[in-house]
C-alpha cells in the first residue's frame, strides 16, 4: 500500500468530521492549511506537512466535542511519529513543532492571540499556554521551528467554511513523492 493509499484510508472514515470547534470538517481544514501553503509557493515537503498536520487526530480516538477535552491530546507527536515512519524531517518536524509554534507565536508576536479562534484559544490552556522566555529560546534552536511558524500561519488560515480548494486525490503524487521508498 502507497503512502496515498494509507493517507486515503485514514481521512475516509473520520475525516468528514467537524473539525473540533470550528465550521469546517477536519479533511476541509487540512486542505485548506494545504492551499495556504501551496500560495505562498511552499516547498512540497512543507505543503505536505501542512497536508497532514492534524493527522494524529485522525490516528487516535479524541473526544468529537472540545468541551469535552480535558487534557492536551498531544496530537502532534501522534502525526509526527506516524509520518516519520513514512517521510523525512521535512514534514514530520515542522509537524511535531506546529503546537510548539502556537504558544511561541503567543508568545512573541502581540498581535497572534487576538487572530486566534476560540477553539484555538481553549487547545492553547491545554497545550501551556504562550512560552516562556526560556522556552522561546528553546524553540528558536530546534531546526526546522521557521518551518513550523509558517505551518502553524497556515494551520490558523485554515478554518473557512466553505472555501474551495482542489480534493485531497490532487496530493497523490505529491505524499508518495516526498514519501521515503519503501
Amino acid at each position: 500500500m502507497s503512502v496515498a493509499d494509507e493517507v486515503l484510508a485514514i481521512y475516509g472514515p473520520r475525516g468528514e468530521a467537524a473539525y473540533f470547534g470550528e465550521r469546517v470538517t477536519i479533511k476541509e481544514h487540512s486542505l485548506q492549511a494545504a492551499w495556504f501553503a501551496r500560495v505562498e509557493s511552499a516547498p512540497a515537503p512543507l505543503i505536505v506537512a501542512a497536508l497532514l498536520h492534524d493527522i494524529g487526530h485522525l490516528l487516535e480516538a479524541v473526544p468529537d466535542d472540545l468541551a469535552g477535552w480535558t487534557t492536551d491530546a498531544h496530537h502532534e507527536e501522534v502525526g509526527a511519529r506516524w509520518l516519520a515512519a513514512r517521510f523525512g524531517p521535512e514534514v514530520s518536524e515542522p509537524v511535531r513543532l506546529h503546537v510548539p509554534a502556537k504558544r511561541y507565536l503567543c508568545a512573541t508576536d502581540a498581535d497572534y492571540f487576538r487572530q486566534l479562534s476560540s477553539a484555538s484559544v481553549h487547545t492553547l490552556r491545554l497545550q501551556g499556554g504562550p512560552m516562556s522566555a526560556e522556552e522561546t529560546r528553546a524553540f528558536e534552536l530546534e531546526p526546522h521551528y521557521r518551518a513550523a511558524v509558517r505551518l502553524r500561519r497556515w494551520d490558523d488560515q485554515g478554518k473557512v467554511a466553505g472555501l474551495a480548494t482542489p480534493p485531497l486525490e490532487a496530493y497523490l503524487e505529491m505524499l508518495n513523492a516526498a514519501a521515503h521508498a519503501r
